[in-house]
């Protein structure tokens, strides 16, 4: 499938806000975000449920399905922007309209549990997403490393050709290495809940790039042997490992333990592809854009560099 590339935003296009995970337990923050998003020149609009609680799962799947096809039909809006993760995404794969989708491309952004989302979306449509801040969670107020990334790769076709660290975030080489391939990824644990569904994209040829929060070194383990008994990791040219954070891996042995078994699991790609850990990516404040399913090239130095480059513009001139 031909990955569909998005029109970049421009100043005055309409951001729609949607909550198709949970909900925010702090509404004031749709406040800011939304007075932040407009300060940098663009209209704002609110899906017709954001933020609603309704304890029936059934209503609140009708709720959020209805919420996202009106924004993907409404030809004002220019792009979508998640509430916040948590849970609720896996629930609409199966009854989102991907032809409705695919016929109105635009950007859609957001991580953790969004990233069923964004893998679901592009698996059936092609169409390339963006893991990166949500309103509540990041853009009611964002780190100047955050928003940089935020508005770089949305309204700047070039700016996705060189993908940078936070200064602060250290890198490490597990592998060393270059690659070229779609860049597939997201949360962990929501990735391989996708396993054996057609929501999952194909990984043969990818660079697979991952994160989690609150999960102990154990259950990164079980996620990421599935994946490779799956067969999935075996394909992928290269990894980029980002924060995997939390009280669960706070302790040097959490820690520790995880350094080893990805350097296991480096092994398990067999085509010898680079593998890197510390991407400025994942439930920090610090938080970098990715494109989902553009194809870019990644290199691997032994001292820890790294150079991320997209092949191609995230986004379209408009």
């Amino acid at each position: 499938m031909h990955p569909t590339i998005p029109k970049a935003l421009e100043k005055g296009d309409t951001i729609a806000l949607v909550s198709p995970a949970s909900h925010s337990a702090h509404p004031q923050r749709i406040g800011l975000a939304t007075a932040y998003l407009e300060s940098k020149g663009y209209r704002v609009q609110h899906a017709p449920h954001l933020n609603r609680i309704d304890t029936d799962p059934a209503r609140a799947d009708g709720e959020k399905l209805e919420d996202l096809h009106k924004l993907f039909s409404d030809p004002v809006v220019r792009a979508i922007v998640c509430l916040r993760g948590g849970a609720g995404s896996s629930r609409l794969l199966g009854q989102l309209d991907y032809s409705l989708i695919a016929a109105n491309p635009k950007i859609l952004v957001g991580y953790s549990d969004i990233t069923a989302l964004s893998l679901g979306i592009f698996a059936k449509t092609g169409l390339i997403g963006f893991s990166g801040p949500m309103a509540a969670t990041e853009l009611w107020q964002p780190t100047l490393y955050t928003e940089e990334h935020f508005w770089g790769i949305l309204t700047d076709p070039e700016y996705a050709g060189s993908l940078q660290n936070h200064p602060s975030h250290h890198s490490t080489c597990i592998k060393p290495g270059r690659a070229e391939g779609p860049l597939i990824g997201g949360n962990l644990a929501v990735l391989a809940s996708l396993v054996g569904t057609p929501y999952m994209p194909d990984l043969q040829g990818a660079i697979l790039f991952l994160e989690d929060v609150n999960e102990p070194a154990y259950r990164i383990d079980r996620m990421l042997s599935h994946l490779a008994n799956a067969g999935l990791l075996g394909g992928c040219r290269g990894m980029l490992l980002g924060a995997f954070s939390g009280e669960m891996t706070a302790t040097e042995q959490e820690e520790a333990r995880l350094n080893s078994i990805f350097t296991y699991y480096s092994r398990a790609m067999l085509s010898g592809g680079p593998v890197m850990q510390g991407l400025s990516y994942g439930h920090i404040r610090d938080l970098m854009t990715l494109p989902v399913g553009l194809t870019c090239s990644l290199e691997v130095a032994p001292g820890g560099s790294f150079s991320l480059q997209a092949s191609s513009p995230a986004v379209l001139r408009p």
